[in-house]
This record gives C-alpha cells, sequence and structure tokens, in this order.
C-alpha cells in the first residue's frame, strides 16, 4: 500500500513538473513574438515611402507650427513680460533720479566756484579799483575839503595869532608885577645869564639837582660801570640820574659844552629833543626868535631867563622842572 501511495506521489510530482516546463517555454515563444509583431504593426501603420506622401507630411507639420507660433502665450510668458515691464520702470525711474542728482551737482559745483572766485578777485579789484578811485576822486575831493580845510584852519590860526598878541602885550605887564620880587634875588635885569643855583631862590626839591651839582671827572670805564644810560649829543657825553641828564666829565677827551649844568628830562626824552621842544615854546610865547636846533645855548638860556622872570620862577637859566610845567610839556 505505501509503495502505491508512493509511486503516485512520485507520478503527480512528474506530471506537475512536465506542465510547468511545457508553460515556460510557451511564453518564451510569445516573447520572441511580441517584437515581431510590434515591427509588423508598425510598418503596416507607416505609409510608403512616396514623394506625394512625404510633401504632405511636410505641409501638415508646416501648418502645426504655425499654428503653435499664433497660439497665445502662456500663463508664464505673462510673468515675464510683467517682470520685465517692471524692471524697465525702476530703471526709468533711477535714469530720473540720477539726472536730478546730477544737475544738482553742477549746481553746487558753479555755486562754490563763485563763491570761490569772488574770494580770488576781491584783493585783485582792490588793487586795480585803488588808483582808479584816487584818480576819479583827486579833484572831487579837494574841491569838498578845500573850504573844510578852511573853516577848520581859520579859529585855529585866529587862537594862535590872538596868542602870540597876548604874549607881547603881557610880557611888559609880567615884568612889572615880578620886578620887585626878581630885583629881590638877581641884579642886572631879567635876560641875566646865571650859573649859580646857590640862594634862597633855589630851595625846594624841585631844584635840589641845581644846588648839589658838581662837576665830575671820570674815565669812560667808571662812568659804564655806574650808569647805564649815556648818550652823546651836541658833541658832549650826557648821563641819566634821577630825572636829569648831567655832563660827563671826562668820558672822551677834547669835549667842550655849550651848557655844562643840569638839564630836566620827562618821558625819557634825550637832552636835545627837550631842549628842542623848549625852543618851539618858548618862540611860540615870542621870547626865542633862533634856530631850533637842540643846544642850550646863549640865546636860548636868555630866552629862557627871560620867561622865568616874567613868570615868577627862579631864574636858572637852565632846563628844570617848574620851567617846563609852566611851558605846558609835562
Amino acid at each position: 500500500m505505501k509503495s502505491i501511495l508512493y509511486s503516485v506521489c512520485i507520478g503527480s510530482l512528474a506530471l506537475a513538473l512536465a506542465a510547468g516546463g511545457a508553460q515556460a517555454a510557451k511564453d518564451k515563444r510569445t516573447e520572441r513574438a511580441k517584437p515581431q509583431q510590434r515591427t509588423a504593426k508598425v510598418q503596416a501603420a507607416r505609409p510608403a515611402n512616396t514623394g506625394r506622401t512625404m510633401s504632405a507630411h511636410r505641409n501638415v507639420s508646416a501648418t502645426q507650427y504655425r499654428q503653435r507660433s499664433n497660439a497665445k502665450p502662456r500663463s508664464s510668458s505673462n510673468a515675464v513680460v510683467k517682470h520685465n515691464t517692471g524692471l524697465r520702470a525702476v530703471r526709468e525711474r533711477n535714469l530720473a533720479r540720477n539726472e536730478t542728482m546730477r544737475e544738482r551737482n553742477v549746481q553746487r559745483k558753479q555755486e562754490f566756484r563763485a563763491r570761490r572766485d569772488v574770494a580770488v578777485n576781491r584783493d585783485r579789484n582792490v588793487a586795480v579799483n585803488r588808483t582808479r578811485n584816487f584818480d576819479a576822486n583827486r579833484e572831487r575831493n579837494v574841491a569838498v575839503n578845500r573850504t573844510r580845510n578852511a573853516e577848520v584852519n581859520r579859529a585855529r590860526n585866529a587862537n594862535e595869532f590872538r596868542g602870540r598878541n597876548n604874549v607881547a602885550i603881557n610880557r611888559n605887564r609880567n615884568f612889572a608885577v615880578n620886578r620887585a620880587g626878581n630885583a629881590a634875588y638877581y641884579r642886572g635885569g631879567k635876560g641875566r645869564i646865571t650859573n649859580s643855583w646857590h640862594g634862597d631862590a633855589f630851595r625846594g626839591q624841585r631844584y635840589t639837582a641845581f644846588r648839589n651839582y658838581n662837576r665830575q671827572w671820570h674815565d669812560r670805564s667808571w662812568w659804564r660801570s655806574h650808569y647805564d644810560r649815556i648818550v652823546f649829543v651836541n658833541n658832549g657825553w650826557y648821563y641819566w640820574n634821577v630825572g636829569y641828564w648831567f655832563p660827563a666829565w671826562g668820558y672822551a677827551p677834547s669835549v667842550s659844552y655849550v651848557y655844562d649844568g643840569p638839564i630836566y628830562a620827562y618821558n625819557g626824552l634825550s637832552p636835545d629833543q627837550v631842549t628842542v621842544n623848549v625852543q618851539e615854546q618858548l618862540a611860540r610865547a615870542g621870547y626865542y626868535d633862533g634856530p631850533i636846533d637842540g643846544m642850550l645855548g646863549p640865546m636860548t638860556r636868555e630866552a629862557i631867563a627871560a620867561y622865568q622872570a616874567d613868570n615868577g620862577l627862579a631864574i636858572t637859566s637852565a632846563i628844570d622842572e617848574p620851567t617846563l610845567a609852566t611851558l605846558g610839556l609835562v
């Protein structure tokens, strides 16, 4: 019984294997036949290779191309056109803005150049026009100022002339008033020159330099070591001390002094400049008519003595502080 079942199983298995092999062979044949069938179908569907059919095919292709070219653009093409239009508008706005900025910069450059030209040409115009204006206005200024100068100087000349007359008129009057006082101290009249300053008339601090004056003879090194201001005036050497100029005797050989006494000075002026100022004031007052040379010679000393006598001053015949104050110089 077992052998029978075994035989049946083996037979069934063999039949199954035989059926599977036949099916596989059939499938292989079918797969091989498919390309040939496809090729036959294509050849049957393809038209014959004639000139008429090819031209027709070409005409159909051209017609389809024209239809495609005339067709409306797709939605994506519309988006591209809109984008390009936006870019063109932005470009035009940028060009307009750049043009505006360019014009503004040109205007600023022109304004700066104009200001610079004004600054550069200012001095040039002044230099060019100075002579032109002077030539044009010379006659005009002369005509305008002629009357003004005459009016200004008229009063000044009148006052100066009046002052000279007053001096001439008052000279005798002052001498008559002061004659008794002057005669008590001075012998020989108001114009006498004195070289001695000892007496009651020279008391007081303002005449100390005259009372204590004594000639000192020293060499140059001694004068330089004792005084830091020494000047050479009118062929003589003078040293500065306590507001007065004194002759520096012995500073240099062969030196002669027209006047060998103290000379009061102010504002640091040299002795010759002080003498010039005194001569000018005495000339205005009518006491001196000699040269204005800065030398304290006999004519100047006589004029000083006369002025001092007329004004009730101690007659030193020299330039002292009270005389300068009375003359209005200090």
